[in-house]
């Protein structure tokens, strides 16, 4: 990271985006990447305006790859457009999540079950690295490194099925579940419970037991609901809207 940042209407420091040159793709691509970064890692809060003269200063470049990009992440659901004042970091949603987290698993479940039956050596010396690298992320407390280093591992499990774009399709579909999952990372004892729950999924995979990954993953994707629910109270403001609504719905009853 560099000096360069954006201001947030809850935050306590500057926001501090990545360089462009330390990203890949277009010009618009990377400060999409620039942008998605701090908002999943929740460095920008739920409810933050962005202001694009401010990015384009941030990040030296002009107007153009900003509003692409501004319109992607729109596009995606991770900024909300609010007329005569810019765009917004989208607060968290349960029903978002809740769906979001239905889709994942049978996507997931799926791909594990697959993964077991038709993944190969050097696929599962792949998973094998990753899961080692997260027991280090571990060691060192290091919650963003894991939470790369878990979505790489899903990812992997996607691309052992041997279907190119089932990585990507969940990786669309899926923001506001890693949101939460981000959140929930720093969790005392979630972290290495995620690592244990991983190196399960890699057993049943390396057994070639496709039933048993099923069962490991259904396990492991079914605790995110019960965990985000009591932020809905605890942290209300990054729930900033459905708080809203249902203090508007209250107010009329």
């Amino acid at each position: 990271m560099t000096d360069q940042f954006i201001h947030g209407p809850s935050a306590d420091k500057p926001i501090r985006l990545r360089p462009l040159d330390e990203l890949a793709g277009s010009l618009a691509q990377r400060v999409y990447l620039s942008l998605l970064e701090v908002i999943l890692s929740l460095d920008i809060a739920p409810g933050a305006m962005l202001r694009k003269g401010q990015i384009c200063e941030d990040l030296g470049v002009s107007r153009s790859p900003v509003s692409e990009a501004i319109a992607r992440l729109a596009m995606e659901g991770v900024v909300d457009v609010v007329p005569q004042s810019g765009s917004r970091v989208s607060y968290l949603s349960l029903p978002e999540i809740r769906e979001g987290t239905f889709i994942r698993q049978a996507l997931e479940l799926a791909a594990v079950e697959r993964a077991a039956e038709v993944r190969t050596g050097a696929q599962l010396a792949e998973l094998t690295r990753n899961l080692r690298f997260q027991a280090l992320l571990l060691e060192d407390l290091d919650f963003p490194g894991l939470f790369q280093a878990d979505e790489a591992f899903h990812a992997l499990i996607m691309e052992c099925t041997g279907f190119p774009r089932l990585a990507q399709l969940s990786a669309t579909l899926s923001f506001q579940v890693k949101r939460a999952r981000r959140l929930l990372m720093p969790t005392p004892g979630r972290a290495a419970a995620t690592v244990r729950e991983h190196g399960l999924i890699v057993d049943a995979i390396a057994a070639g037991k496709p039933e048993a990954a099923r069962r490991a993953m259904q396990k492991h994707l079914g605790q995110l609901i019960r965990r985000i629910e009591p932020l809905e109270h605890a942290r209300p403001e990054l729930f900033g809207e459905v708080r809203a609504d249902a203090v508007g719905q209250k107010a009329s009853a």
